[in-house]
């Protein structure tokens, strides 16, 4: 069998002789087998080329695809716009949230008696301490239904245990409400019955 054509060496100091031959022949290296592939002598394969975005070529930073159109940014608060939701205005002065303190820690002492004297007596001054001693005082009627019902259960035994659960969550709650209010703000009670508004 013949050896292609390309396997055999082209150039001056070659005759047709070397060629045929498995020798070498001035000073060149036998052809018995083919030369070894250009590239990087470890074995592994180059690594694939990069993506680059269309439209980016030269560019180095990296780019994302667009997800569409950005929406546009939110209207500013102009005349005739409400606060968003907790916000009921300018924060109130130091004697409102005093009181509003004392709507919440009242309940400690006197259950709801002492939050519905404060919104009695403050209903019509400061929208804040009304707020603030209507959730107060909405929530002493919500813990004394729920120590009316773990007193009936304290006959199937699990009443007991509901009620020293009731108490500290309420104790928790009462404190957490009245720092709150000192700091001004609009604090909601969770799972209480709004009774009062």
């Amino acid at each position: 069998m013949s050896e292609p054509p390309y396997d055999r060496p082209t150039g001056p100091g070659h005759t047709p002789e070397d060629a045929g031959s498995h020798g070498g022949g001035q000073g060149h290296p036998p052809f018995d087998r083919p030369p070894p592939p250009p590239g990087p002598s470890s074995g592994y394969p180059p690594p694939p080329p990069s993506y680059e975005a269309p439209g980016d070529a030269g560019h180095s930073s990296p780019s994302y695809p667009s997800s569409g159109p950005l929406p546009p940014p939110y209207p500013p608060y102009g005349p005739g716009q409400q606060y968003g939701p907790g916000h009921r205005g300018p924060r109130p002065g130091s004697d409102d949230t005093t009181m509003a303190m004392l709507a919440h820690l009242l309940g400690l002492l006197t259950s709801f008696v002492g939050p519905l004297v404060l919104y009695l007596v403050k209903k019509d001054e400061s929208p804040y301490v009304r707020d603030q001693a209507a959730e107060a005082l909405n929530f002493q009627i919500t813990l004394f239904i729920a120590f009316a019902v773990s007193a009936v259960l304290t006959l199937v035994i699990i009443g007991v245990l509901l009620m020293l659960i009731v108490w500290a969550g309420s104790l928790i709650l009462m404190i957490m409400a009245a720092v709150a209010a000192n700091r001004g703000e609009n604090y909601r009670y969770p799972l209480n019955i709004r009774f009062v508004s």
